[in-house]
């Protein structure tokens, strides 16, 4: 079994630098364009969590990490001014797709930062999530995990966040972890190592074949413009037997 997995902080759907347009459709279907096995992706909207599917072709699973304060209107109110108006307004998410080929299973998630209150997160704070999901692949099970960690001066938070979501994703099972560790090269034990840069693919218990690699940046340019502030990761990740 090899599975391609890639990771992609999708900054909203946002170019960098920013401008008054949205590309979140386009990214999504250009990130799964030739049919990977498992994408993860960070900063996700929630006016678009239900539409990942038909854009992706791909099973979505999603997790809120952030409400959104405009609630059916937040697309509209995002696009009249994307560079202003973000997660306080359309909600934030993790998301996982997988490729049909693939069977998914219980679907799970925890709140990283537990001390956000609800209070502070109408305030416009972050609750920062892991979620993580079994796949059956080749007659044995794999645990996918996506993670968002918090970045803030000195990264002791973000290392807390990762250390409560590999506790969480303990066990005997193989684990891809996936995500926006805000935090370079931050190594987590058990999973192999990682790269240099704050967007990981770590494995455990699985062979890395390929990678994990950063897209070069014109293979995210249309037109001019790079999507997103972050460059999709991704790695090829194989059994050991």
């Amino acid at each position: 079994m090899r599975l391609l997995v890639r990771s992609w902080n999708l900054y909203h759907g946002r170019t960098h630098p920013q401008s008054g347009t949205l590309h979140l459709e386009q990214m999504v279907r250009l990130v799964t364009a030739d049919a990977p096995d498992v994408v993860a992706l960070q900063e996700v909207p929630m006016w678009a969590v239900r539409s990942l599917d038909d854009w992706s072709g791909m099973a979505a699973s999603w997790a809120q990490a952030m409400p959104s304060a405009a609630g059916p209107f937040a697309r509209f109110v995002t696009g009249l001014d994307p560079e202003r108006f973000r997660s306080s307004v359309s909600g934030q998410a993790n998301a996982l797709l997988v490729n049909p080929h693939l069977d998914a299973g219980r679907h799970r998630r925890i709140v990283l930062n537990p001390e956000v209150s609800r209070v502070d997160v109408f305030r416009g704070a972050q609750r920062r999530v892991c979620q993580a999901l079994e796949l059956e692949a080749d007659g044995g099970r794999i645990l996918l995990a996506n993670l968002h960690a918090s970045n803030e001066p000195g990264g002791e938070q973000a290392r807390k966040e990762i250390d409560r979501a590999t506790a969480f994703l303990s066990g005997p099972d193989p684990c891809i972890l996936c995500g926006d560790f805000n935090l370079r090269r931050h190594p987590v034990a058990g999973f192999s190592e990682p790269i240099d840069g704050i967007d990981q693919i770590l494995a455990r218990g699985l062979t890395v074949d390929h990678g994990p690699a950063a897209w070069p940046e014109e293979r995210r340019r249309v037109n001019g413009a790079v999507l997103s502030d972050h460059t999709p990761v991704e790695a090829v990740i194989a059994s050991t037997s």
